[in-house]
């Protein structure tokens, strides 16, 4: 336990901390009080002058970059100037550039520092140059710098710090030329792999390239042994295929040159190296294992079936992947007994029924549970009859798997084993018979179904209830109907519920109005669910009536009812609802807003989408995406970077599915502005109308950074107008597109790309384009 106020202010904390608020309202004025600050003593109140000084802005650049220079005598105050100004409000580049020629070394390693957590694009030239500084602190700082903003422009410098035998630089630069995206990378970093102290960070890197070529030098480095050695190149081999899908949108690449690449021996280190792993090593070793489809690891993947949860996922995968070849295996393991809960998902051949039968009797409900599905997916129809004991199992789990293979495998002896069932002593078959009798529909069973009505157990009178719809018999539905005037609230929410999937009947209708001024609220609340399921427009004034409603589920559910009407009146109640006090009705009043898309309500929804919950303004956002408007393109585009990652995550899914070439401009915008680069990447290879155009016009104006990501989401597409694009890029004017097509072209491999490498090789204007596609082609 923490001792009582362990963690409160102190009494000087809080007057300094007033102060500080007070300085910072100041602005310009307050400044040079808060710079003396930087040091106070409290970390709590220093962290409150770093974002004071933040939020000034522009005067406190040039103040802040003076002490930076000036006022080296206290750690605290230096490391706090750093975070003030990788944190400022204003753009402090300029001012940090000018300071690149100071003497003193420490200063510029500081100004690279900074310029690297501002993510400071304009900033990498002279990050390059800093890369080259004779300090090693400086370099190290640059290089870390690079990583942060992108390594892609600095290869040529990043090649030349491994090359310079200086471990300090070294060390730094293979991770970041591992993440740079660009082709060049992977000839020095396999160069490293003979050099001991560099090896597992350059086999670690060329995963991070995801690019096809890394694939043989890992395997070189696999095909050597050595536990460690293996282990780390089956973590880089997993990350490479990740990389590459998450480029190209395919694994298969990787996939395919790991099997031609492959050798007994390899296959050997893996398998030894499994015991001695951890989970995510041993997982990573199963993925490798899958791609070579090599047998004989059948029996270590089996071993493994007992072990964590993601390693008996990827064991079990594996084996599946691996198929007939260890088929045998699996069957002899089940056989002794040995991991059938694992092994029994990846049975699939009806010829093994007779063994999974077996399992229906295993003293552990997960196997017996297991068994049912395996013959569900199997297909047995022969062993309905020795899956119906298992309705009465005591594990709820077996015996909803048993209704699951029962439905599954049907069959002529389904109904009369069905029927029997239905008139079991255990309430718990009683009930499961009526499940399946109400999923198949038997037309001889209805009787059945009219006589489980009056069951002595009054689940089994619900189940029932929840059936009658799917039987195309008049008594069915005259049955259900007297249900509805029951003596028994929870029956006549049943009926209420049921009727909500009999569609034609004037009837229905009438009862399910009835059943609105029901005294239990459940049997309202179901009544108007199933009003709004039959899209029943007469019901809109005893809908809206309901908004009232003392009970909150009521209020709710007659929201979301009156959101399938398309009458004035549905829309002026759900219109008074989205401003209601009440959250959950507001909330649900707007998504009903969304589904009925009246352009005069999207005022309404931009407000909402404003407000100062974070739920509210996601289900805003999400209930006005439908809308084609500028504005709500706008709305979205400022979502996008919202403070709140969970509002940036809902706008950017949103932003994806938006048509047009101004939401594809929107996203490949952000790119250059948020963190979630990967998210942002994956929403533009979505494909919808105008993404192909925009991304192509986006790709024509970017940046090195920018561009491989483009590039990368044109190829994820699959699609030939992409492609098309990505063809045409080649001979446009902006030398870092050609560069970003060129490498992903080369990873698709299709002739004419080819063909347009081999042209740019020779002739295109840029050194470093010609440069990129010539390696490309020499691979």
């Amino acid at each position: 336990m923490t001792e009582p106020g362990r963690f409160a202010f102190s009494a000087e904390e809080i007057q300094r901390l007033a102060q500080i608020e007070r300085l910072g309202a100041d602005g310009a004025a307050g400044v040079a009080p808060l710079i003396e600050r930087l040091d106070d003593p409290s970390w709590t109140v220093r962290r409150a002058v770093i974002a004071a000084l933040a939020a000034v802005g522009e005067p406190a650049i040039a103040p802040l970059c003076a002490g930076l220079r000036a006022r080296r005598d206290s750690e605290t105050r230096i490391a706090a100037t750093v975070d003030t100004l990788s944190t400022a409000t204003a753009d402090p580049t300029p001012a940090l550039t000018a300071m690149v020629d100071d003497p003193n070394p420490a200063i510029v390693a500081d100004v690279a520092q900074i310029l690297g957590r501002r993510r400071a694009t304009t900033a990498l030239p002279t990050l390059v140059s800093l890369s080259h500084h004779p300090d090693d602190n400086v370099a190290v700082s640059a290089i870390e710098a690079l990583g942060r903003v992108g390594g892609r422009v600095a290869v040529d410098s990043l090649v030349e710090a491994i090359g310079s035998g200086n471990f300090f630089r070294t060390f730094p630069a293979i991770d970041v030329l591992g993440r740079s995206g660009d082709p060049r990378a992977v000839a020095p970093l396999t160069g490293l792999l003979g050099e001991p102290q560099y090896a597992a960070e350059a086999a670690r890197a060329l995963g991070r390239t995801g690019d096809r070529a890394a694939v043989s030098p890992l395997l070189r480095l696999l095909e050597r042994g050595g536990h460690p050695n293996v282990r780390i190149v089956a973590l880089a081999l997993g990350d490479l295929r990740q990389r590459h899908a998450e480029s190209l949108g395919s694994s298969e690449g990787i996939e395919e040159a790991i099997r031609g690449g492959s050798n007994s021996a390899i296959a050997r280190h893996l398998v030894n190296a499994l015991p001695g792993a951890d989970p995510p090593e041993q997982v990573a070793l199963c993925k490798v294992l899958e791609f070579l489809g090599d047998g004989s690891a059948a029996p270590a993947l089996v071993a493994l079936l007992d072990g964590p949860p993601e390693v008996v996922e990827a064991a079990s995968a594996t084996l599946k992947r691996l198929g007939p070849a260890v088929e045998p295996q699996i069957l002899d393991d089940i056989r002794d007994g040995g991991a059938r809960r694992a092994l029994l998902p990846l049975v699939s051949h009806p010829t093994a029924s007779g063994l999974v039968v077996s399992c229906l009797s295993d003293p552990d409900p997960d196997v017996r549970a297991a068994a049912c599905e395996a013959l569900g997916r199997m297909g047995a129809t022969g062993t309905a009859a020795a899956i119906f004991p298992l309705l009465a199992d005591s594990n709820p789990r077996v015996a909803f798997a048993a209704v699951g293979a029962i439905q599954s495998l049907g069959g002529r002896e389904t109904e009369a084993l069905t029927l029997s069932a239905a008139r079991s002593p255990d309430s718990r078959v009683r009930r499961a018979a009526v499940r399946i009798l109400a999923y198949f529909g038997f037309a001889g069973s209805v009787d059945a179904m009219l006589a489980a009505l009056t069951d002595e157990d009054e689940r089994v009178r619900e189940a029932a209830v929840q059936g009658l719809p799917f039987f195309d018999d008049p008594r069915a539905r005259d049955a259900l109907l007297g249900v509805a005037k029951s003596p028994h609230a929870r029956m006549r929410a049943a009926a209420m519920r049921a009727l909500g999937q009999c569609v034609g009947d004037l009837r229905v209708s009438a009862y399910l109005l009835k059943g609105l001024a029901d005294s239990d609220p459940w049997v309202r609340y179901y009544a108007c669910q199933a009003l709004g399921r039959l899209e029943f427009e007469p019901a809109a004034k005893s809908l809206a009536g309901l908004l009232t409603d003392p009970a909150g589920q009521v209020r709710v559910a007659a929201v979301e009812a009156l959101s399938f009407l398309k009458s004035a009146r549905a829309f002026e109640a759900l219109e008074e609802a989205a401003t209601s006090a009440e959250v959950d009705v507001q909330r649900a009043a707007l998504v009903g807003l969304g589904v009925a898309r009246h352009v005069e309500s999207l005022p309404i929804l931009l407000a909402a989408a404003r407000a100062p919950e974070s739920a509210t303004r996601i289900v805003a956002l999400s209930a006005m995406a439908g809308f084609k408007t500028p504005e709500v393109l706008q709305a979205l585009a400022e979502a996008a970077s919202d403070d709140d990652e969970t509002i940036r995550t809902v706008a950017v899914g949103l932003l994806a599915a938006v048509p047009g070439a101004a939401a594809t401009a929107r996203l490949a915008k952000l790119l250059g502005e948020s963190a979630a680069r990967e998210q942002i990447i994956a929403a533009l290879s979505i494909h919808v109308e105008g993404r192909v155009s925009g991304l192509a016009a986006a790709l024509e104006e970017a940046d090195d950074e920018t561009a491989n990501a483009l590039a990368s989401a044109l190829a994820r597409l699959r699609r030939p107008e992409a492609t098309a694009a990505l063809l045409d890029a080649m001979t446009g004017r902006n030398s870092r597109a050609r560069k970003a097509a060129a490498t992903t072209l080369a990873g698709l491999g299709n002739r004419e790309a080819i063909a347009l490498l081999k042209v740019a090789a020779m002739n295109d204007p840029e050194p470093e384009v010609r440069k990129v596609c010539a390696l490309l082609l020499a691979r």
